[in-house]
């Protein structure tokens, strides 16, 4: 096994262990308890106990904060600030910067405390060229055979061991010289610098990624979600072959390296890996650096990373780094950052996480109604996570897709398949914040620590037990999913750690909901006769427990009172008494011997000073116990974390088992059908899947029709007909489609959308001093420059925040542009100008949401009647703005020269333009073209099917030319 590599330097920030002791889920108060019963369940450390299924999922304390609407994803911004409050031992304040914006240069010839790094000539370096290195970032260790081990010991760093050639080397990169290892020619040309964070908590498996090459001005910025195999993470990697790797110095604090930073070790051995304090990932520093440095051209990058904290967060950290390290200083707006998000994902910034309220509803942050509400059905946090992070996320690969669909098919179709792993699922804990507890090495040990491993034992003993069975319930899978998870769990790794826990940890122990209950299984976690003091130990807390229910048995005899032993985790031990329906008359009556008497509903509860000192005891009992039982656990921990990496498949497994049943469940409870990929956006009676759950009549089915020959649809309607909720309905399903889930509706086709763009609503930006136009226009830059040919573009009502000259001249000109791509836009307008444009533009559809004018005046008003059903053409309704003000409490004059005004416009503006009859050859011999690759491509028909079809689009050729068919 490869020695696990330590980094050069290391500023230690001490972490404070995690506490597990909110993991357990306490009961305030357990009425009718009789310790002598749970302790006598063990027999004196020998006999069984009965622990039934538990039929929630048991949780491991964790960090739950709910995430804001995001990024998500990908980029989703979690609530909470990851990894800022940890405590640090030392603090380094970095040097002021003068002539520049703050934090931003470094003007390293008149820093103070500061020595270059480098000569201003590139050539061998000095021994005192680093001997006043900047204390707050550090060096890592590039492991290659044949390097002479020296020991750098500069003032004000940590000391830690590096491995550098015998010969002092300095390589160059451009004008930048990198003072850094060489190790092989291969790695002479590597200039790539990165840095990545991970987030924690309800974030855990958030991955933010900066990188820079110092050979080319270019920084490119990520943010993904990831799972615990780190395939994304190591397959950007493997892409850069970076010469340095910035990583929080969190990551191996006291040799407790995470499971990304080992597999980063152990995958690149020739690559430096540095640390720095957590401090430097700051998330305003780096949006600072991207203001300060971008340049002009890709001013749009802002918006996209504004609310993504990872991926500013180690934008700030390597820029940072690479101004205090490497010496290299870049000049205000010079500096290229792009965004890329994962590989085989499709794309969604946090504007449209917003706006489509995948995650969080806008009205109501606490309610369910959102995409992740009404398809959240998993039993497990794994399987949350996993499913939030998709819906953040979803996959743009087919393969991967379909076999979802697959597996959720399956699923459908065999009951009894669905039932069984939805029960084992809902039996598992918090398996990612098990493993985080299992390869956690506190710096001391103590009560806390202690109580910690040891539920940290049962837990893992609890889960190991739950393998066996899901693994049966996937026994009868055709699937190859499905197969493949089945083969992972057998994994003899699983057996092989359950039984070294089992030769140590007592059978019956397992996790047990109630704080008296599984304290007693911490207690008597341990095997008798293993450790001889544990055994005295124990046989010492039992007497107490007994002595105590004798002790409130005679008192109950004395007294001639009800009395029983209750328990709580704040009071311990306790007594009971009910006291019936006169409180009063009961809380006076009671002798002097109880104390701290407390009135609960229809109970009193109170002790005795015998009673408090009982408890005293009991906990010092109790101390001794864990200590001495922690020896052994930590021993057996040692032993079985050889073996931990099974651990990273189940979590995987049962995460992506959950998400799969959850979709399952979503599907059994409404009429959803499996969608089919091919080139064409194609929804039959599609039906909003928020408003289906929530609205108490079902919403109006509505279809959709996107394809190459008709690919930009303008959609037109009066107010509230139900445009905007058309629009979210579309891009839902289309990732819901994507998720491997199915959606509602009679049929479905969709086409892989590999970025999904929206611009719906008019807020506007308080915080940047933007006001609604300025926001549309930053978002329609963005989806300009970014857009291909796979994407799918929402666009609500544009440019309406200005004149209508200028707001009509920006739409056209926007339209005219998206027209000349192949992506799928669907435009909602009111300017009806806009539908001219399918006179011009062959793939332009219109639209309309219908509407009907009621003829019959009431009280000397028309009435609109809102359908909420799509057709084809634009809206017939006339002057619908002002009969909407109409029907409010305006006053009536101003209607009334309203509607002067708006006739005399109409009169100006009445000249309609006719289509020749050359241009609508034109459009028919396109549309006629298109079909025919459509077909070519994807059909399925028969001879006969294929010739009927043909002989269709034969007539309908001629149909819209104009022309008789013979």
């Amino acid at each position: 096994m490869a020695e696990a590599r330590k980094p050069r330097y290391n500023f230690g920030l001490l972490v404070t262990p995690g506490d597990t002791s909110s993991a357990v889920n306490s009961d305030n108060s357990l009425s009718a308890v009789n310790p002598h019963v749970l302790v006598s369940q063990f027999n004196r450390f020998g006999a069984s106990t009965s622990g039934g299924s538990v039929s929630k999922t048991p949780g491991v304390a964790s960090s739950t904060t709910p995430l804001a609407a995001t990024s998500s994803t990908s980029g989703a911004r979690a609530k909470e600030t990851p990894c800022l409050t940890a405590r640090s031992s030392r603090t380094y304040s970095l040097p002021s910067q003068s002539r520049t914006t703050p934090g931003l240069e470094l003007n390293t010839s008149r820093t103070p405390g500061f020595a270059s790094t480098s000569s201003r000539t590139p050539g061998p370096a000095s021994a005192s060229s680093t001997s006043r290195t900047p204390a707050p970032f550090v060096r890592g260790v590039g492991r290659t055979p044949g390097f002479t081990s020296s020991l750098s010991r500069t003032p004000g760093w940590t000391s830690g061991q590096t491995r550098t050639p015998a010969s002092s080397c300095r390589r160059t990169a451009g004008s930048s010289s990198i003072n850094t290892t060489t190790a092989t020619p291969a790695q002479q040309q590597q200039s790539v610098i990165v840095a990545i964070v991970e987030g924690r908590g309800q974030a855990r498996g958030e991955i933010g990624m900066a990188s820079i090459d110092l050979k080319k001005p270019e920084l490119i910025v990520s943010q993904f979600s990831d799972t615990q195999t780190y395939v994304r993470v190591m397959t950007k990697l493997q892409i850069l072959q970076p010469l340095e790797i910035i990583m929080p110095s969190t990551v191996c604090d006291s040799g407790n390296m995470t499971k990304l930073f080992k597999l980063i070790s152990d995958q690149f051995q020739g690559t430096n890996i540095s640390t720095v304090q957590r401090k430097y990932f700051n998330e305003s520093k780096g949006l600072q650096y991207i203001k300060h440095l971008c340049v002009a051209e890709y001013k749009t990058v802002e918006m996209e990373v504004n609310a993504k904290y990872y991926c500013l967060a180690t934008t700030a950290a390597l820029l940072k780094y690479i101004e205090f390290i490497q010496n290299v200083v870049f000049a205000p707006n010079s500096l290229k950052v792009v965004f890329r998000g994962s590989e085989q994902t499709m794309m969604l910034d946090i504007g449209t996480a917003t706006n489509l309220e995948l995650i969080q509803n806008i009205g109501d942050i606490k309610s369910d109604h959102t995409l992740y509400g009404i398809l959240n059905y998993t039993k497990t946090p794994m399987g949350a996570r996993m499913l939030r992070s998709n819906i953040l996320q979803p996959p743009s690969d087919l393969e991967t897709i379909t076999l979802r669909q697959d597996c959720v098919t399956e699923l459908t179709e065999n009951e009894e398949m669905f039932y069984n792993l939805q029960s084992v699922l809902s039996r598992f804990v918090d398996v990612d914040h098990l493993l985080s507890l299992c390869v956690q090495i506190p710096k001391q040990e103590n009560i806390k620590t202690a109580d910690s491993r040891i539920t940290c034992v049962i837990y893992l003993k609890h889960t190991l037990e739950l393998v066996e069975p899901l693994q049966a319930a996937l026994n009868d899978s055709t699937n190859q999913l499905f197969k493949a998870y089945h083969s992972c769990l057998g994994d003899a790794r699983f057996s092989a750690v359950l039984e070294k826990l089992q030769t140590v940890i007592h059978a019956d122990t397992r996790y047990q909901k109630g704080t008296l209950n599984m304290r007693t299984q911490k207690c008597f976690a341990v095997k008798p006769n293993i450790n001889g003091l544990l055994d005295v130990a124990r046989r010492t807390y039992t007497e107490i427990v007994d002595d105590i229910a004798e002790m409130v048995k005679q008192l109950s005899e004395k007294h001639n009172l009800p009395l029983k032993i209750s328990y709580n985790s704040t009071r311990g031990f306790f007594i009971q008494m009910y006291s019936g329906k006169d409180n009063t008359v009961a809380m006076s009556s009671l002798p002097s011997v109880f104390i701290k008497v407390a009135k609960v509903k229809s109970t009193l509860n109170f002790t005795t000073a015998d009673l408090i000192k009982m408890n005293d005891r009991i906990n010092e009992s109790l101390n001794e116990i864990y200590l001495m039982t922690n020896i052994v656990v930590t021993e057996l921990m040692t032993e079985i974390r050889e073996h931990i990496g099974c651990l990273y498949k189940l979590t995987e497994c049962v995460a992506v088992l959950d998400m799969l049943v959850s979709f399952a469940h979503a599907c059994t409870l409404g009429e959803y059908v499996r969608p089919e990929f091919t080139d064409t956006l194609a929804i039959k009676q599609g039906r909003h899947p928020i408003l289906e759950k929530i609205s108490a009549e079902p919403p109006v089915p509505n279809n959709t029709y996107a394809s190459e020959e008709s690919n930009f649809i303008i959609i037109t309607g009066p107010n509230m007909s139900g445009k905007s909720t058309y629009l979210k309905q579309v891009a839902l399903l289309q990732i819901m489609a994507q998720l491997g889930s199915f959606v509602p509706a009679q049929y479905a086709a969709f086409r892989v959308a590999n970025q999904l763009f929206t611009r719906i609503g008019f807020d506007d930006d308080i915080e940047s001093n933007a006001s609604t136009f300025m926001v549309e226009m930053r978002d329609v830059a963005y989806m300009l420059d970014n857009v291909t040919d796979s994407s799918l573009i929402i666009i609500d009502e544009l440019a309406r925040g200005t004149s209508h000259e200028e707001g009509l001249s920006i739409c056209y000109a926007v339209c005219e542009r998206l027209i000349s791509l192949k992506a799928f836009t669907f435009f909602v307008t009111h300017f009806l100008q806009l539908t001219k444009l399918a006179d011009l533009y062959p793939n332009v559809e219109n639209y309309c949401l219908e509407v009907q004018q009621s003829s019959e005046k009431k009280d000397g008003r028309i009435s609109l009647s809102y359908s909420h059903v799509l057709t084809k053409g634009s809206t017939k309704a006339k002057h619908y703005g002002i009969q909407l003000a109409e029907s409010t409490t305006m006053p009536k004059p101003v209607i009334d020269k309203a509607k002067e005004i708006v006739q005399k416009l109409t009169e100006q503006d009445r000249a309609e333009s006719r289509e020749s009859a050359e241009h609508r050859q034109e459009r028919a011999e396109f549309k006629l073209v298109t079909r025919l690759i459509q077909v070519a491509r994807n059909s399925r028909l028969d001879g006969d099917g294929l010739r009927s079809y043909l002989q269709s689009l034969r007539s309908q050729y001629f149909k819209e030319c104009g022309i008789p068919e013979e």
